[in-house]
């Protein structure tokens, strides 16, 4: 499998995804600093929704190589700013989390626009506590 770093918001769902792709029990822990597995890279939230953390971000990327954006459907507002992708010299993916708790389809494809509007060329949907989405992600990870 390529390797992948994750980036999103606190609580969209880095670590549970990770997790997912794993095969290890879902369980919550705060990412307080960057946690290198064999083919993720998960990212503290704190990177994205702070600035000054960008250059972490794409010190972080060179080990990577796909970038994946993550945004939940839970989250109403823009996380990443417009082409946000282009920061990275790597091909970027979208994946829109927790598509299990979406209200409706509209809820879905607002995140999907966040993140094409970030600058991700292909977005996926999943949900890590009910397995949807996750066999194409990693197929297209391969």
């Amino acid at each position: 499998m390529k390797k992948v770093m994750f980036i999103g918001s606190i609580g969209c769902g880095k670590t549970t995804l990770c997790q997912r792709i794993k095969g290890v029990e879902l369980s919550y822990h705060k990412t307080q600093a960057v946690q290198f597995h064999a083919d993720m890279i998960d990212t503290p939230g704190e990177f994205i929704q702070h600035r000054q953390y960008y250059s972490a971000l794409t010190v972080t990327a060179a080990e990577a190589e796909v970038v994946a954006l993550l945004a939940s459907v839970s989250e109403k507002e823009q996380v990443f700013a417009p082409l946000f992708a282009t920061l990275f010299a790597k091909p970027t993916i979208g994946i829109v989390t927790k598509i299990d708790l979406a209200e409706n389809e509209a809820d879905i494809l607002a995140a999907e626009k966040r993140l094409y509007l970030a600058g991700a060329k292909v977005v996926f949907r999943v949900s890590s506590y009910e397995d949807a989405g996750i066999k194409e992600l990693v197929d297209y990870l391969q």
